[in-house]
């Protein structure tokens, strides 16, 4: 098994889930049934690498809270076990992005010719911008 399904798997074991009124469509079953569901996760629990914890901070936002703890409410189905696998779903699919390494950009390179262009056309510009402004009858 790979780091990355063990830290998912460490994450559901982990996760606390609590069901809350819905709101939207569903008529009397949204007044008197808990749909929604609001999972939360501490994350320094998962003991992760401090890149990764990075990565998933910045991911999170505001979804993670000061003290730590990833929460997430699924509410977009009308069903308990619909909106809980919904809500895991989007656990795992954070936790797979934060493991991501972000690919290195690599440098461009402008070559002479290029470079020469470029100043020319800037030259050229800045000529036609200079030519603007307050004719004088001298």
């Amino acid at each position: 098994m790979s780091e990355v399904e063990e830290t998912i798997g460490r994450a559901q074991a982990l996760a606390s889930e609590s069901f809350i009124a819905s709101t939207g469509p569903g008529g009397q079953n949204v007044n008197k049934v808990a749909t929604a569901v609001q999972l939360r996760l501490n994350v320094y629990a998962l003991r992760l690498t401090p890149p990764v914890f990075a990565r998933l901070k910045e991911l999170a936002g505001s979804r993670m809270t000061a003290a730590g703890e990833l929460m997430f409410t699924a509410r977009r189905f009308r069903t308990q076990e619909a909106n809980r696998a919904d809500a895991r779903d989007r656990l795992a699919d954070m936790l797979r992005d934060a493991h991501k390494l972000p690919e290195k950009r690599a440098k461009s390179r402008l070559n002479r010719v290029g470079k020469e262009q470029r100043l020319k056309g800037k030259k050229l510009r800045g000529s036609v911008k200079a030519g603007r402004g307050k004719v004088s009858f001298d």
